[in-house]
């Protein structure tokens, strides 16, 4: 079956040229509809984890969404982050975000390369001493850098902050398209919620990143091509592949 609908979980990127070269060369349509949404969880929510902020010395943050849901509850609870907090962010690009709530220069600030070992790292000896709040969303559940601040006796307590909502998409006819594309298993989650009796049939499956694949196998899904790899670096690129290889 040739490929000429393809379905991308997410919303349009910035840049759409590896895309439009795609629908030049190969005269594939692409469509580009989020399956879910990132929402930050209400104060009532919040409050159901018992977790007084101010209890803490530092935050750990993975993602924007976790800063700004963290700021907004803060808000909403009226409680002012003091000027000691220390701040520990997996990535520079994030570090950098906390600007859009702090002064950069007045706090202090320490962020990793996007492994969980790069934030070990930064608390080294130094910060051990701290009592950490680590920001999730509630598909988190134990994860690498938690299992970490376990193996080293850290103090620590994880909070979550964002959650993940289904979209609604039945105004789709899914069997329009010969190829999806899925980068979350939240993804997953709103297929099945939107079309409970969802039958593959001809259907080509994408997956991008590894969190990806277990919910689909689990979920029954085929997948016929899975990205990143050394040859695909980026989803444009594997269905690029995909489609040079006349599959």
């Amino acid at each position: 079956m040739s490929v000429r609908k393809i379905l991308i979980s997410q919303r349009p990127p910035i840049n759409e040229a590896p895309y439009t070269a795609l629908k030049g060369q190969y005269g594939v349509d692409i469509t580009f509809r989020r399956f879910f949404l990132i929402e930050p969880l209400t104060s009532r929510e919040f409050r159901s984890q018992r977790i007084n902020i101010l209890d803490y010395t530092a935050v750990v943050f993975s993602s924007r969404h976790a800063i700004d849901a963290f700021y907004g509850l803060c808000e909403e609870l009226r409680v002012k982050v003091p000027e000691t907090m220390k701040y520990f962010c997996t990535t520079e690009a994030v570090a950098m975000y906390l600007q859009k709530h702090i002064v950069f220069r007045k706090r202090k600030i320490f962020y990793g390369d996007g492994t969980p070992e790069s934030i070990m790292d930064q608390i080294g000896t130094k910060h051990k001493g701290e009592k950490f709040l680590v920001t999730q969303s509630d598909s988190s559940g134990s994860t690498s850098l938690t299992r970490l601040f376990d193996a080293k006796g850290i103090e620590y307590k994880p909070a979550v902050l964002i959650k993940s909502v289904p979209q609604d998409l039945k105004d789709m006819d899914l069997r329009e398209y010969d190829m999806i594309v899925f980068y979350n298993p939240y993804d997953v989650k709103s297929l099945f919620e939107n079309f409970p009796g969802f039958e593959q049939g001809d259907i080509k499956f994408v997956a991008f990143g590894k969190s990806i694949v277990k919910a689909m196998d689990e979920a029954g899904l085929t997948i016929d091509v899975k990205a990143p790899t050394p040859e695909a670096p980026s989803v444009a690129k594997a269905i690029e592949l995909y489609l040079q290889a006349g599959n």
